[in-house]
C-alpha cells in the first residue's frame, strides 16, 4: 500500500500544480508499467478520493499542523492518507503504518516522524478536527470559495445540494440501443445474469453499482452504451424523422451521435475540432453499426468544412467549464479558475452564432452544456436571442422547469449529471 499511497500523492500534487487527472493518469501508467490492473485501480480510487474531499482534507491539515508544510510531497501524501482514514474502510493502522513508510521513501528529514504523529493525531481527536474543518464553506463542501460564493448566489436555495452531488459517487447509467432491444427486456437480461438495475425514463438504466465495461452484458455487441441520464435527453429532445439532415457539433466521443442514429434513420455530419477524440466517435460507430460522416472542423468556422446545404436539425452540446459533472472529473474544481466561465462563454457565443447560419428555416437547434452556471446557460441563451430575431425558444418537456431553477436546468443528482438544455427553431 505505500507505493500505492506514494504515487497517488505523487499525481495529486501534479494535478494541484495545473495538469489534468486524466493526463497524469495516462502518464503514471506509461512510466510504470509493471504496475498490475489492481494496483492502478487503487491508485485511481485514491487521487479521485482525495482530489473530490480536498477542501476537507486541507482544512483537516490546517488544523493539525503547527506551521504551514513547505514540502509538497509529504503534504499530498498526508492529503491521501487523511482521506483514507476519513472515506474508506481500510485499516487505519495500516494507512498510517504505509504512509509513514511511504514518507520514508520520500526521504525529507523527519518526515517519518512528522507523517506518523499528524495521523495519530487525527485518529485520537477525529471529531474535534472534523468539526474544526466544517467551519470554513471549503472544509465544509470541498469546493474553491468562489465556486461556493457563486452558486449560492445563483442557487440560494440550492447550492448546497449541487455542491453534496458533485461529491458523489457517479452512477453507471447504460443507454439501450432501441434497434435491439427494449429498457425492459434488457432489465430482464441484466436480472437473469444477477445484476440489479433499474429503468429511470427512456432508454436509460440505471446500475445499482458500478462494474468493469467489458462485464456488462451485450456491450460489446452494441445493445447497450455507456452515457448519462442527463445527456440521454439530447437525442429525444431533436424531434427527429426520417432523412432529416442533423448536425451534431462537438460530437466527441460520439454518444449523442449514436443515440440520434438509434432513434431514427436520420443523415447525421458528426463534428469536432480534435482528431484523436473523432476515433472514439467511429469506434462507437462500429460497434453498434451505424454509420455517420464524419468531420474533423471548427464548428466556429464552418466555412471550412461546411457543404452550404442547411440543416434541419443542430445539436450545438458545446464546450463548457463541466461544472455540472465534477464527481465525474473532481480535478476540475481545482483547476478552474473565476476567469475562466467568461472564456467559456464567450468562445459558446461564437459557437452558437456560426451554427445557427446553418440551420434550415423551421429546423430546431438544441443548445446543450454539462454546467450549472447561468453565464453558459440561460443567460447565454437569452443573449442569444437578443442578437437572433429570428430565433423563437421553445418549452422542453419534462426535466427543468422547476420554479426555483432556469428552464431546462437539470441539477445533478443521485439519477444524473448536471446538465442544461434549450430547444430554439428558426422562424
Amino acid at each position: 500500500m505505500q507505493e500505492i499511497q506514494r504515487l497517488a500523492g505523487s499525481v495529486v500534487g501534479r494535478v494541484l500544480a495545473g495538469n489534468s487527472l486524466d493526463a497524469e493518469l495516462a502518464a503514471l501508467w506509461r512510466g510504470q508499467r509493471t504496475l498490475v490492473a489492481q494496483q492502478r485501480a487503487a491508485i485511481q480510487d485514491l487521487c479521485f478520493g482525495t482530489l473530490r474531499f480536498l477542501g476537507q482534507v486541507d482544512a483537516l491539515l490546517d488544523a493539525l499542523l503547527d506551521k504551514p508544510l513547505r514540502d509538497e510531497r509529504l503534504r499530498c501524501l498526508l492529503r491521501v492518507a487523511l482521506y483514507q482514514l476519513e472515506h474508506t474502510r481500510a485499516a487505519p493502522h495500516a494507512i498510517v503504518d504505509h504512509a509513514v513508510r511511504a514518507a520514508g521513501r520520500i526521504g525529507v528529514g523527519a518526515a517519518k516522524g512528522l507523517i506518523n504523529a499528524v495521523l495519530r493525531n487525527f485518529l485520537r481527536e477525529r471529531a474535534r478536527f472534523l468539526a474544526q474543518a466544517r467551519r470554513s464553506d471549503e472544509g465544509r463542501f470541498s469546493y474553491p470559495a468562489w465556486w461556493i460564493a457563486k452558486l449560492r448566489r445563483q442557487y440560494p436555495e440550492q447550492f448546497a445540494a449541487i455542491l453534496d452531488a458533485g461529491n458523489l459517487h457517479p452512477p453507471l447509467t447504460l443507454r439501450v440501443n432501441r434497434r435491439r432491444a427494449t429498457p425492459r427486456e434488457y432489465v430482464d437480461r441484466l436480472t437473469a445474469a444477477g445484476i440489479a438495475a433499474r429503468g429511470i425514463g427512456g432508454s436509460a438504466i440505471l446500475l445499482d453499482r458500478p462494474r468493469p465495461v467489458e462485464t456488462i452484458p451485450g456491450f460489446v455487441e452494441g445493445l447497450v452504451s455507456i452515457q448519462d441520464a442527463a445527456a440521454q435527453r439530447a437525442a429525444p429532445l431533436l424531434d427527429l424523422a426520417p432523412r432529416l439532415r442533423v448536425l451534431d457539433a462537438c460530437a466527441a466521443p460520439g454518444g449523442k451521435t449514436a443515440h440520434m442514429l438509434e432513434l431514427a434513420d436520420v443523415e447525421v455530419t458528426a463534428l469536432d475540432s480534435d482528431a484523436r477524440r473523432l476515433e472514439r466517435v467511429w469506434e462507437n460507430l462500429t460497434r453498434l453499426n451505424l454509420s455517420a460522416r464524419v468531420v474533423c472542423g471548427d464548428a466556429g468556422e464552418p466555412a471550412g468544412w461546411w457543404d452550404g446545404r442547411p440543416f434541419d436539425r443542430v445539436l450545438a452540446d458545446v464546450p463548457c467549464s463541466a461544472s455540472g459533472v465534477v464527481r465525474r472529473h473532481p480535478d476540475i474544481k481545482w483547476l478552474r479558475r473565476p476567469g475562466d466561465i467568461a472564456q467559456f462563454a464567450r468562445a459558446q457565443q461564437r459557437m452558437l452564432d456560426a451554427l445557427w447560419q446553418l440551420l434550415a428555416t423551421g429546423g430546431k437547434f438544441l443548445y446543450a452544456t454539462c454546467s450549472v452556471f447561468h453565464e453558459e446557460n440561460h443567460l447565454q441563451v437569452e443573449q442569444f436571442l437578443e442578437r437572433h430575431r429570428n430565433a423563437h425558444r421553445l418549452i422542453l418537456p419534462g426535466a427543468g422547469n422547476h420554479h426555483a431553477q432556469p428552464a431546462g436546468q437539470m441539477l445533478p443528482d443521485r439519477e444524473h449529471d448536471g446538465f442544461f438544455y434549450a430547444l430554439l427553431q428558426k422562424k
